[in-house]
């Protein structure tokens, strides 16, 4: 059963008249007697009586009218419900980020997504790691710290940064243009706890170099570290972003030097997903707060 030959159908239901049909359908009266025989024959049973020149509905006739119309009806709705995704009148956007700063700077951009787009109904996952639930299509999209090494991906970068030693104005480092990783970890640390990237990336840079430490105090809420920095409890070492997007008085913010620590961060999504409207105007939006407009 094809959707042409209950177009053909419908219209003869329509008509009453195989002839009137035709006509209207733009085909040969041969034609359309030929594609009703085919359906009768496929379900086995006549659609219509043909009684001389007029035509009735049999029984079965009826069953599949009705089923006809419910069958473009849902069609109809499709057409209707794919159009308003295409002008993001309505639509799904489920985004993962990593937990801490990057997470913030994304829902950031919401409120402005949200009154541009409001049918657009959106999630934003603050996740320990991104590339599983990448992985298994529960995301549209991710933003994490490259490297993603996994050729499943495709990647465009949003930024680069350096982190920074942070401490209170009255820390003795003060005044120094810059502090090595060993200056810096002689300090009590204050930092997120060993799931977090940030974390992970400050770890494997005092291992490369040896050099031993243990935070002071462990927590994964970005205001609480920043607090306690600036009562004086401890130093942190914290990217950028996190400071950009939280700035405090009475502290200091050093670079580190021998190694600097950098990390680049960017939008993952699987090469083969489809990408939607929407995905695509919340893309463009990140890459346009960085200055690096991409064509999607």
């Amino acid at each position: 059963m094809e959707i042409r030959q209950l177009e053909y159908f419908q219209a003869i239901c329509e008509e009453l008249h195989f002839t009137r049909a035709a006509d209207k359908l733009g085909i040969t009266q041969p034609t359309l007697s030929y594609q009703i025989k085919q359906l009768e024959e496929e379900l086995e049973v006549p659609l219509f009586h043909r009684i001389g020149k007029k035509i009735a509905l049999t029984e079965a006739g009826f069953i599949l009218l009705n089923h006809s119309r419910n069958i473009f009806r849902s069609i109809d709705g499709a057409r209707e419900e794919i159009a308003e995704l295409h002008h993001m009148e309505r639509g799904t956007l489920t985004i993962g980020t990593l937990i801490g700063e990057i997470n913030d700077l994304v829902s950031g951009l919401l409120v402005d997504f949200h009154n541009k787009y409001p049918g657009i109904s959106i999630k934003l996952l603050a996740l320990e790691d991104v590339v599983d639930p990448l992985l298994q299509d529960e995301l549209d999209f991710a933003v994490t710290i490259f490297p993603v090494d996994d050729d499943r991906f495709c990647k465009v970068s949003l930024y680069e940064e350096e982190f920074y030693f942070v401490a209170h104005s009255s820390s003795p480092l003060n005044g120094k243009s810059s502090v090595t990783i060993e200056e810096a970890m002689r300090e009590p640390i204050i930092m997120f706890p060993k799931t977090h990237r940030c974390r992970q990336l400050i770890d494997a840079v005092c291992s490369m170099h040896g050099v031993a430490w243990e935070p002071v105090i462990e927590t994964s809420a970005i205001k609480s570290i920043l607090s306690l920095v600036q009562s004086g409890a401890g130093a942190s070492i914290l990217s950028k972003t996190l400071l950009e997007l939280y700035p405090g008085q009475d502290m200091i913010m050093i670079p580190i030097s021998n190694p600097s620590l950098r990390r680049e961060v960017g939008i993952a999504y699987l090469k083969d997903r489809y990408i939607g409207k929407a995905t695509g105007a919340f893309m463009k939006q990140l890459t346009s707060r960085f200055d690096r407009i991409e064509t999607l």
